[in-house]
């Protein structure tokens, strides 16, 4: 089953961690965001392979937007 991982802040995306394909575990770094001058990590809320990243260095996400999809 296939899960979104959220954007749950407003941030620059300033770099991507894990690629398509990867295995992720709960809570490993996929990206990171910049807001107000402090860098956030995005985390895997679910164990699996990752199946999609769509943000790329430099996008501007929004909250709620998906930065990736992971299949468990």
């Amino acid at each position: 089953m296939s899960k979104e991982v959220l954007a749950e802040i407003v941030g620059n995306v300033t770099k991507v961690l894990a690629h398509k394909g990867d295995v992720v575990t709960l809570d490993t770094d996929l990206v990171i965001l910049e807001s107000m001058k402090m860098e956030i990590p995005v985390r895997s809320e679910y164990p699996g392979t990752l199946v999609d990243i769509r943000v790329h260095p430099g996008d501007v996400v929004q909250e709620g937007d998906v930065i990736a999809v992971v299949e468990e």
